[in-house]
């Protein structure tokens, strides 16, 4: 089976290498990019503004290779793709929660990004708490792992 996406627009940081990214936007608050929607798109943008937080879905374009079991930037036990969030996966697919800090026109300015710079978004999707947050849920093998540097070699 097939898919394919096209993107809605581009993201724009200061993260030219995997190395410089952040491992997740929220160890990174200050974090500054840009998302830049397609203008035949930027209709869609009406009243994004009224949301503080956005879900970014993108494709991991620069990942390498698929990998079903690896070790993870936070932790050093193998674990399987399907438990993490490392960029390495089948779908090529992934997610941001940002900061949405202001509009203007197709661009949007966030915070807490941790995405390379010109990677290809797909979609957004506005954060809603009443929907997105389950304080009771289980972190798994995440719980208490704190920031950390990305250990050489991971991707």
């Amino acid at each position: 089976m097939e898919f394919n996406c096209t993107p809605i627009g581009v993201i724009h940081t200061s993260f030219d290498t995997k190395e410089s990214a952040p491992i997740q936007g929220v160890f990174h608050p200050d974090a500054i990019g840009t998302v830049e929607i397609l203008f035949e798109f930027a209709e869609g943008l009406l009243d994004i503004d009224l949301f503080s937080h956005l879900i970014l879905l993108y494709h991991l374009d620069r990942a390498t290779d698929v990998k079903l079991v690896l070790r993870p930037f936070l932790d050093d036990t193998p674990h399987g793709i399907f438990a993490t969030r490392h960029p390495c996966r089948p779908s090529g697919i992934g997610l941001s929660i940002v900061k949405l800090l202001g509009r203007e026109g197709n661009l949007l300015q966030v915070s807490g990004i941790d995405v390379l710079d010109g990677t290809p978004l797909l979609d957004i999707k506005p954060y809603v708490t009443r929907f997105d947050c389950f304080p009771e849920a289980s972190e798994g093998w995440f719980s208490g792992k704190e920031k950390r540097a990305k250990p050489p070699g991971r991707e």
